[in-house]
């Protein structure tokens, strides 16, 4: 498993949080959003996920994943 943590630009309330990580657990990550630091801490295998994929899956739902 790996970890990694992506800043969110978007983030306002709990419909935010629930969209994110329900996104996130469409596609086998495991997500936990923290709306006050504007980040997104996000575990998955990286043997069937990558980095690319998880930002698509969150700028999908509508939020701008930062560099």
């Amino acid at each position: 498993m790996q970890t990694i943590t992506l800043k969110v630009e978007g983030m306002s309330c709990n419909h935010c949080v629930n969209s994110i990580e329900g996104a996130l657990k469409e596609i086998g990550a495991n997500g936990s959003v923290s709306l006050p630091d504007k980040t997104v801490t996000v575990s998955f295998d990286e043997k069937k996920l990558n980095e690319t994929a998880i930002q698509e899956a969150i700028e999908d739902q509508g939020y701008d994943v930062v560099k």
